[in-house]
């Protein structure tokens, strides 16, 4: 049925649109996700997920314990709306936990990013040891205690001045433009499975289209299809 969705609502978008929907999901990647761990600032996690759409990030999830997060559409520049975000929200629980649990199912790697010097640097991190996920943690306290325990790997980018860290917005920055170019320098460089590229264009189409329901409805009447 996805496919068939699709193809319907395909032609209330522009050739060119669609075109460009298709190229950004040829380089999008979920072989590295993101986590950000109760960021106070909302510009910081904001240019995190500009940092993330732009080196074809496609899955980003956010931890709130102590914070909540919300876009700041200055600095975000409209990059969440074609991101897929998991929010780990539920109170009493440590969300931390939960969500690398989740990611550990899915046969992510945990690689929490720390400013220590008994970390790997980015440079010598194994990226072919399976899918990761990038831990970013709070800007005063960085990453929880939970996730040092249920790290598989320490990252951190090498650094010679007096300060001892980054600002996590740059921090994330360069990590992830890293990483990518790696992965891009593989010849088996991995891609969405084609169930996955099918949601998200779908879900790119559907926030390009005006009065979509209605027009998904005339669909469901036409095809008889069931629409999620």
């Amino acid at each position: 049925m996805e496919k068939a969705l699709i193809e319907f609502l395909s032609q209330f978008v522009t050739v060119p649109r669609l075109d460009l929907f298709k190229r950004v999901l040829e380089e999008r990647t979920d072989y590295i996700t993101v986590v950000l761990e109760d960021i106070f600032h909302p510009h910081n996690a904001s240019a995190v997920l500009r940092s993330c759409d732009c080196f074809d990030i496609q899955d980003v999830h956010i931890v709130e314990n102590r914070h909540t997060y919300n876009v700041n559409p200055d600095v975000a520049l409209g990059a969440s709306k074609w991101l897929t975000l998991h929010r780990y929200r539920e109170t009493d629980k440590n969300n931390s936990t939960r969500a690398l649990l989740d990611l550990k199912d899915q046969g992510y790697r945990i690689a929490a990013t720390v400013p220590d010097k008994k970390a790997v640097s980015l440079h010598q991190f194994d990226i072919t040891g399976g899918p990761f996920a990038l831990v970013f943690g709070g800007e005063k306290t960085g990453v929880s205690e939970e996730v040092r325990k249920m790290a598989d790997h320490f990252v951190t980018i090498p650094m010679v001045g007096f300060t001892e860290s980054l600002n996590i917005s740059v921090a994330a920055a360069i990590l992830l433009q890293h990483f990518t170019e790696q992965i891009r320098k593989k010849t088996d460089r991995p891609q969405l499975s084609e169930e996955k590229y099918n949601r998200i264009l779908l879900d790119w189409i559907r926030k390009s289209v005006k009065r979509v329901n209605i027009i998904e409805k005339e669909f469901l009447t036409r095809t008889g299809f069931d629409i999620d």
